[in-house]
């Protein structure tokens, strides 16, 4: 079999990578290995803080809990560094077979004979971290990024490189989680499909037509799609909270965001202990307050776009009651209806 120029260069390039290195490079490059204890109290001696990753599917007040978590004065929570919720994700650092090849050679003796892609990716993580939980004198810190498109597939690889984080998942009654996505889709005008555009366009005119069980926002193939309806809320929370407790264990917190909006104190407080904090000051009840009730992502979708944006209250509990009919029931019970009854959200389907 003749050997085309291409193929034979790359031919001579591995051969070279053997002589040279005394090991082949891979084509694609091998699982990323899980960071060893060993490893961890390495790393820890050049970043000590105790670190945790806010989790949950999007328009789930992920956003409110990072502000109201860094109210703590031992806590500093920020957004969005995705790394792991989101592809790249830190894996970026190390995820092709030239770099595996480097990280892992025999004739670096800096790896001890291991792959170093995990420190690599620990070290970035934690440098980022710190850094700013160091600017804001801060000893406990966190990332909050949703886990739309990966589920549970960030906590896996959040705990190949973090198994002694904590992981704090936030959930919100996916019926809000629709309509607050749906809004928002119309608002940014992005991620429209066929006919939504005249389906805007009659909701401008018209809005009482989709309101109290009549029209619907929604359309079916939206509702049923795995990557952005009904589907994408359920296998989030299905597979997350399976993962959750399997990998994490105690280190692994839920909290629903109908109960922070209740009763701020008390779920903060809880989380905040979780976390490890000395003490939580009562002062700290009233700034919850204070910071519940500025919303800007409701300023910034009224800047974008107020004619819709007015028309929905941000942030409230039980907003789907305005917005669903029989059909978007139908469809969500279908779905997911057991996990509303899982997670308390309906005691029952007759809803």
């Amino acid at each position: 079999m003749r050997l085309t120029s291409h193929k034979m260069r790359q031919r001579l390039s591995d051969a070279w990578a053997v002589l040279a290195h005394g090991a082949e490079i891979a084509r694609q490059r091998t699982a990323i290995p899980s960071i060893t204890e060993g490893e961890i109290e390495e790393v820890k001696a050049f970043f000590p803080m105790d670190k945790f990753f806010i989790f949950g599917h999007s328009r789930s007040g992920n956003t409110l809990l990072m502000r109201l978590v860094r109210l703590h004065p031992e806590v500093h929570a920020n957004y969005q560094g995705v790394f792991f919720s989101r592809p790249p994700g830190l894996k970026a650092f190390v995820n092709t077979p030239e770099i595996e090849e480097w990280l892992k050679r025999g004739t670096n003796r800096w790896n001890l004979g291991r792959d170093l892609s995990p420190l690599v990716m620990r070290a970035a993580g934690d440098f980022i971290l710190e850094r700013d939980a160091r600017r804001n004198s801060k000893r406990i810190v966190g990332d909050k990024s949703p886990t739309t498109v990966t589920a549970g597939q960030a906590i896996r690889e959040a705990h190949q490189i973090y198994p002694d984080a904590k992981i704090v998942y936030i959930v919100r009654d996916g019926r809000d989680v629709m309509v607050s996505d749906r809004f928002r889709n119309f608002v940014e005008e992005k991620f429209l499909r066929r006919g939504d555009e005249e389906l805007i366009a009659s909701f401008r005119r018209t809005p009482k037509l989709f309101t109290g069980g009549g029209h619907s926002i929604f359309t079916e193939s939206w509702l049923r799609d795995k990557n952005q309806g009904v589907p994408s809320w359920e296998i989030n929370l299905r597979e997350s909270r399976l993962e959750g407790k399997r990998l994490y264990g105690d280190h692994y917190f839920e909290i629903r965001y109908e109960d922070i909006l209740a009763d701020p104190f008390k779920e903060l407080t809880r989380l905040w202990l979780f976390l490890g904090v000395k003490k939580v000051p009562a002062a700290l009840e009233k700034n919850l307050k204070e910071e519940i009730s500025i919303n800007p992502d409701e300023e910034w979708q009224a800047k974008r776009n107020n004619s819709l944006a007015s028309i929905l209250q941000k942030g409230q509990a039980g907003n789907w009651r305005t917005f669903f009919n029989e059909r978007d029931r139908a469809i969500f019970k279908e779905i997911a209806g057991d996990l509303l009854v899982e997670w308390g959200y309906e005691q029952d389907l007759k809803w």
